[in-house]
């Protein structure tokens, strides 16, 4: 329990922390076929997110930032003090707002088809801000049964075929058809809403991306993500030229299921090859006194 709540997470391993952030409407099998090998050198773990899967559905703050603190006090809770923050698609925004708000927690950041780096955004994530977007979860929910098993075998012959597409459908469509009851609906929309409007992402962490100098970062991408574009990873090697970007040829928005051995390689790589971020209040007062990217502000 956080804050009178339930929080369901995994814990698995041993070592230094790796916390996995999953994305809106999934939960955190979505980490399954990654963290039994990320566990064999790390404290792994991999919360379901408040709203999502087993964790409690209250009505209350989705916000970003109240993401960001709900980990930060779930790490407390569980005695890791430091971890290197993984987080995919929603939890990518979370992940950097963790790492901005908390940078003395924060060891490492990877983001993978991250949310919070530009407005572009599927159509559908767009759609499902406008009014009546309840209405319609509602009514596919009612009949969620015999779509998921059409998705199921779509999915099966598509993986089979070597359609990593069709797993992005798949995946999104069992997101949306997991939402059974009222809470879960709510709980999806407020986190959507919060972040999302009919124009795209509303909120994004370009205008502090410099401050991930900081921090070492990888960002992880796939070539044909259908729901946050690919393209949001060069203005990440546009914006912090110390990032290490990896974009997985013909995956999807799940790189970390469409190559999941592909995926530990890099990222156990990455964190091999790297120091954990040594936070200081003079250095960070001196990134927050810069007045644009490249050059410190005047004094």
């Amino acid at each position: 329990m956080v804050h009178g709540h339930r929080r369901a997470f995994v814990r698995a391993g041993s070592g230094p922390g790796l916390l996995l952030l999953h994305g809106i409407g999934n939960n955190c099998r979505t980490w399954s076929g990654v963290i039994d090998r990320l566990a064999e050198t790390h404290t792994v773990l991999a919360p379901d997110l408040l709203g999502h899967g087993a964790s409690d559905k209250p009505r209350g703050d989705y916000s970003i930032a109240a993401y960001a603190n709900g980990m930060r006090d779930l790490l407390t809770l569980l005695d890791i003090e430091q971890a290197t923050v993984v987080g995919h698609s929603l939890g990518g925004g979370i992940a950097l707002q963790f790492a901005y708000q908390f940078p003395e927690r924060c060891q490492r950041l990877a983001l993978v088809g991250s949310g919070g780096l530009g407005p572009e955004l599927s159509a559908g994530l767009r759609a499902a801000t406008l009014p009546g977007a309840e209405l319609v979860l509602t009514a596919l929910t009612g009949v969620s049964g015999p779509l998921r098993a059409g998705f199921s075998v779509v999915d099966r012959v598509g993986q089979a075929a070597g359609w990593k597409r069709v797993r992005d459908l798949a995946e999104a469509a069992e997101a949306l058809l997991g939402l059974k009851d009222v809470e879960a609906r709510r709980a999806f929309l407020r986190t959507l809403r919060g972040v999302v409007d009919a124009r795209g992402q509303a909120v994004t962490a370009l205008d502090r991306l410099y401050l991930a100098d900081a921090i070492p970062m990888l960002v992880v991408w796939g070539s044909r993500d259908p729901i946050v574009p690919a393209l949001h990873a060069e203005t990440v090697r546009s914006l912090v030229p110390s990032a290490r970007i990896e974009v997985f040829p013909g995956a999807g928005h799940w790189p970390h299921l469409d190559e999941p051995d592909l995926f530990c390689d890099v990222l156990l790589d990455f964190i091999a090859t790297t120091e954990p971020a040594a936070h200081d209040l003079d250095s960070w007062r001196r990134l927050l006194a810069r007045d644009d990217v490249g050059e410190p502000a005047a004094r």
